[in-house]
């Protein structure tokens, strides 16, 4: 039984989940602050959207991506390309756990039922972009940047700007890390003809243009937590966010990238769970 269920656990990286839930947890914390009101279904519902939601995204890109996964040294060792989940099997996962997402947003409210197939749309889409565009690194960072903004949006049934450029920062966090983490890549999708920053930029301006991103995100949390008016709380979460960033920075360079591997990605989900929880006692001390 162990056996059976495992290949579909690696299949949508349950621990990525790491980069958006704690910022959904974030937006939702805020929606209800914003309110007054806790509700626990809300929490649920919520949660079932967030599981849903990557469930639906990562299956379909591990779908349209089986047979570029199963060229790359790095990536041939997934569950579809080793066989280990059939391409029907993973069709069948991903329209079940889109249905059910879409089916969670209508007992939220009116707003997020009718935004659920936008979100879907972009989900989705990201597994595209590296055809096409270079800007697919950001185009990921926007689908987990959804998660604070459809949390607060799921608690409120409004959007509001503390969120929006929450989000941004989400947005631009998420696709500096992305840039470094690609620049693994770098050989195989210039090889096979795909878009990423590396390609484009090269090794050197890939790198730049990942600070910039982590500069410009830090900028835009700052902002949105003085905004929240949550003081001293969102000054030490943007420090300890900060100095990880700078401290990743240090780890690589061109003559480096080795040091690129699964523990930056870790660290990076660590910061973000950091951060959250610094923020979300900002938050409730607010309140109080």
């Amino acid at each position: 039984m162990v056996s059976s269920v495992a290949p579909w656990f690696r299949l949508v990286r349950f621990s990525h989940t790491l980069f958006a839930l704690p910022f959904a947890l974030v937006g939702l914390t805020w929606g209800f602050a914003s309110t007054g009101a806790i509700s626990l279904r809300t929490v649920l519902l919520v949660l079932a959207c967030m599981v849903l939601a990557r469930n639906a995204a990562m299956g379909y890109n591990r779908l349209l991506d089986r047979k570029i996964d199963a060229l790359n040294p790095r990536t041939k060792g997934r569950e579809i390309p080793m066989g280990a989940i059939s391409v029907r099997g993973g069709a069948v996962f991903v329209v079940v756990n889109a249905a059910l997402f879409m089916l969670a947003t209508f007992f939220l409210n009116s707003l997020t039922f009718y935004l659920s197939p936008v979100a879907l749309l972009l989900l989705l889409g990201y597994s595209y972009t590296k055809r096409f565009t270079w800007l697919c690194h950001f185009w990921l960072g926007l689908t987990l940047a959804l998660a604070p903004l459809g949390a607060y949006v799921a608690a409120t049934g409004h959007f509001d700007l503390d969120t929006l450029l929450l989000a941004i920062g989400v947005l631009l966090w998420v696709g500096g890390f992305d840039i470094v983490y690609s620049l693994q890549d770098a050989e195989f999708d210039r090889a096979n003809h795909l878009f990423s920053i590396p390609v484009a930029m090269g090794v050197r301006g890939a790198i730049w243009l990942a600070r910039i991103a982590h500069l410009l995100a830090v900028v835009l949390f700052t902002v949105a937590f003085h905004l929240m008016g949550i003081g001293v709380w969102g000054v030490g979460g943007i420090l300890l966010f900060a100095s990880v960033l700078v401290w990743q920075h240090t780890l690589f360079s061109p003559a480096r990238l080795e040091r690129i591997d699964g523990r930056f990605m870790l660290t990076n989900g660590i910061n973000s769970i950091i951060l959250s929880m610094v923020v979300i006692a900002g938050i409730v001390a607010r309140s109080v």
